[in-house]
């Protein structure tokens, strides 16, 4: 099965440096589309049985399932090749930024639950719609950029080996290999 960067080794040389920049963008995406799955799955499987009026509780439940696998799927392939940290390290910030994560994920769906009141009057078919876009569109969209921000910042921070110019790790790169940022032009 071919990979993203063979992927985008295909595409013509404007399109392959956009993709090789945002190759772990891309990754990280991939890897938030298959967890956001596993994560609606178990939430909807406890709300519509053990967890009826537990609508948060059930979030947090399937928020750190989905953590779980994400740290795995992250860690081992859309920042493996970040580096800098022992793996413990690593992981025990992957978890402290995730928990923060799944709080942020969870404070639409407790502040439409318990400040506004949200759960009053609605139907079942009108409770999950409330519930989807409360905790799967306005809370993924918070954690997930502070997420992407933060595992880049401190759990998988760039690697810094010794290097050339313009901060290249070739030691001596051509003007070609190095990109406009790199040569101070951004």
């Amino acid at each position: 099965m071919p990979s993203i960067d063979g992927l985008a080794s295909l595409l013509p040389d404007p399109l392959h440096r956009l993709a090789l920049k945002y190759s772990e963008f891309v990754k990280f995406a991939i890897v938030g589309g298959t967890t956001f799955v596993v994560d609606m799955a178990i939430y909807y499987g406890l709300i519509f049985t053990v967890l009826e009026e537990k609508p948060v509780v059930a979030k947090v439940i399937s928020g750190v399932i989905a953590t779980i696998l994400s740290y795995i799927l992250n860690a081992e392939w859309a920042f493996k090749n970040r580096g800098g940290r022992a793996r413990h390290h690593e992981a025990l910030l992957f978890f402290a930024i995730s928990g923060i994560g799944v709080v942020l994920a969870a404070a639409p769906l407790w502040l439409g639950n318990n400040v506004f009141d949200m759960r009053q009057n609605l139907g079942t078919v009108e409770l999950a719609v409330v519930d989807f876009i409360l905790a799967f569109i306005l809370g993924n969209l918070l954690q997930m950029a502070f997420r992407f921000w933060a595992l880049r910042r401190f759990a998988f921070p760039d690697q810094q080996p010794p290097g050339g110019h313009g901060g290249s790790t070739d030691v001596d790169p051509s003007a070609e290999e190095l990109t406009d940022e790199e040569l101070g032009h951004a």
